[in-house]
């Protein structure tokens, strides 16, 4: 399905607009997503993962919601276009006033993004804070567990490490 059939979709389903409408309603939604109209008549398997992710959220977007749940959305990207997305998203909350229940297991992207952090261990709330208060003093095991497994760049101290020498 090229990409205008596969973002008017759902304008189709619920009877919203003419062709007409739905077609200029694609192109200023794939503005806000940084793609240009010439994506239109292109394919999926014509564009990169971190496009692909872009059209996808594009379509969440056509209806005008006013939440979007995203499950893992940056899981299969890599790094410099999950940033991408990663700014696309705050700026989608703060140009359109959309909100995202963000479902992640990376902390610094909870960390970026979120305004308040929900932990669930296996289907139960363990936690629920702001996120300044969930970074600064999380309050449940499991969420300190989460924490401590994020790898600390910053830290600079070096190991006292033992060097064996061979000799001959």
């Amino acid at each position: 399905m090229p990409i205008l059939s596969s973002l008017i979709e759902p304008m189709k389903v619920n009877g919203i607009g003419n062709k007409q409408s739905q077609r200029a309603r694609a192109i200023e939604v794939l503005g806000w997503v940084g793609m240009r109209e010439d994506v239109l008549t292109r394919y999926p398997h014509e564009f990169s993962g971190g496009q692909r992710q872009r059209i996808a959220i594009a379509r969440a977007l056509m209806l005008r919601p006013e939440l979007i749940i995203a499950d893992e959305p940056l899981s299969a990207l890599d790094v410099s276009v999950q940033s991408q997305i990663l700014n696309l998203f705050k700026d989608l909350q703060q140009e359109h006033g959309i909100a995202f229940l963000f479902i992640s297991h990376d902390m610094a992207v909870v960390y970026h993004l979120a305004h308040e952090v929900v932990v669930m261990k296996s289907g139960t709330i363990v936690e629920q804070a702001s996120k300044a208060d969930f970074f600064a003093n999380p309050k449940h095991a499991y969420s300190r567990e989460l924490l401590s497994a994020v790898p600390d760049i910053g830290n600079t101290r070096r190991r006292n490490r033992t060097r064996k020498t061979v000799t001959a």
